[in-house]
């Protein structure tokens, strides 16, 4: 019962997310699956382990707000004052309008590869998205895609030096540093973009000899303000928004690698700062988004004269990607609590896999379970990776090959990740989570198994 219930509930959620129903609500009802087939007390289940506890609902929604709420309100300002639009004609009249999903994909991949959170990357890159996509009338699932593929994949998980969560998880656990297994996660991160780009161009393609188009959703602001005599900002002034909200986040982390304490010794107040800005994930973020709302708004004169009702509406934006997101993290927390997951552990340990294929399974399954690589990741350090070790394998494999095996089945339909780029673009899991799939699950699982054959014959 405990297994089925377990097992159950995670298909279930994933059937009702690609029926189009409430993520919120699959998220309770399957919760309530787990603890009832799983005797789990019933007032704790839902208070604490859904709401309240490590993996809480609630407690993700308060620690990620502000993240989400600037993340929007930058996003709204920047397409309202057709900001976002002129930095997309600018690259299409630079690189052509049929490289659409291109610039998306290299754009996302910079900005996380950068630091910058995931979440803050689609809220940044979806107005400028959307011009980008009418120009070259390429459908809006394909857009989601790429998203996916440069801020979900090969920058996260593979590429050695990237500031990922997942990267650090996996640092701190084994004592390695950030560019542990270098050539293996290369070889992944090549694999990634080599094979998503691949498909991508692919699906361009065909939906164009299918002759499908673009099609805004209601909800979606694209500036067509040559239709009423007028023109876009030039390109380079619609990017210092964004420049300011990268630069903001990205300074503080390359003068941290670049200085060392004893050369800001004299400078009090800008060793504070700096220390600040590199220990604050969230915090900083926000007050870079908001910095570059702040001088969009000083900029452009069409959002100037209304900004607050701008930016509130930009608050409004991002209520909920923030409920569904925190509703399906919610459930993996859930989900930790089960005797069968800890059974699931483990077996997984002793079983008489060879050691690479069990912790690639390991890895797998448990990221799977609980919806996040970041989770599954988390998990795998603290209660398999010692086994491992002591199995023989060197903690740079462990390091990349697990970070990597993160990133592929955690991206099911049930992901708060991939809920919560769903929620904000407008699209259903049945319009893109197909195309979402194999960039994120197929294409990264498959990287995976190919540095585990090159570690197996080298």
């Amino acid at each position: 019962m405990e297994y089925a219930g377990l097992l159950g509930a995670v298909a279930l959620l994933i059937w009702l997310a690609l029926r189009g129903i409430d993520i919120v609500f699959s998220a309770v009802l399957c919760s309530l699956v787990v603890i009832v087939t799983n005797g789990l007390p019933l007032a704790a289940g839902v208070t604490e382990y859904f709401s309240f506890g490590p993996l809480g609902a609630f407690t993700f929604a308060g620690k990620f707000f502000l993240l989400f709420a600037s993340g929007a309100i930058f996003g709204r300002v920047m397409g309202e004052s057709h900001a976002a639009a002129g930095i997309a004609m600018a690259m299409v009249r630079k690189l052509g309008a049929h490289r659409a999903l291109w610039i998306t994909t290299l754009s996302c991949a910079l900005l996380t590869y950068g630091g910058v959170v995931v979440f803050v990357v689609v809220f940044a890159m979806y107005p400028l998205g959307l011009k980008l996509l009418q120009e070259a009338d390429i459908p809006k699932r394909l857009f989601c895609a790429a998203l996916a593929l440069g801020a979900g994949t090969f920058t996260l998980t593979a590429l050695p030096g990237t500031p990922s969560i997942q990267n650090v998880i996996a640092a701190v656990a084994l004592d390695t540093d950030l560019f542990a297994g270098a050539w293996l996660g290369i070889v992944g991160g090549l694999g990634m973009f080599g094979g998503g780009m691949w498909y991508l161009e692919r699906q361009r393609l065909r939906a164009k000899a299918n002759g499908e188009h673009f099609v805004a959703g209601p909800g979606d602001i694209i500036s067509n303000i040559e239709e009423e005599g007028g023109s876009y900002p030039n390109g380079l002034v619609a990017f210092l928004p964004l420049a300011v909200v990268l630069l903001t986040i990205i300074v503080p982390r390359l003068l941290k690698m670049s200085l060392d304490e004893s050369s800001l010794a004299g400078a009090g107040t800008a060793m504070e700062l700096l220390r600040f800005a590199n220990s604050q994930p969230i915090v900083w973020p926000c007050i870079a988004l908001i910095s570059g709302t702040i001088l969009a708004i000083i900029l452009f004169s069409s959002v100037r004269q209304n900004a607050l009702q701008v930016m509130g509406k930009g608050a409004q934006d991002s209520i909920m990607p923030l409920i569904n997101t925190a509703a399906v993290i919610g459930f993996g927390g859930v989900v930790t609590h089960t005797v069968g997951f800890e059974r699931f552990i483990m077996i997984m340990v002793e079983s008489d896999l060879p050691p690479l294929v069990g912790m690639f399974t390991s890895v797998s399954l448990v990221s799977a379970i609980t919806g996040s690589a970041t989770g599954g990741l988390q998990i795998f350090m603290q209660t398999m990776a010692p086994a491992y070790l002591e199995m023989g394998l060197q903690p740079g494999v462990i390091h990349r090959v697990a970070t990597m095996a993160s990133g592929g089945f955690d991206s099911l339909p049930h992901c708060g990740a991939i809920v919560a780029m769903l929620t904000i673009t407008g699209l259903t899991h049945k319009e893109a989570y197909k195309d979402v799939g194999v960039i994120t699950v197929v294409i990264p699982v498959l990287s995976t198994l190919g540095v585990m054959a090159l570690v197996a014959v080298l």
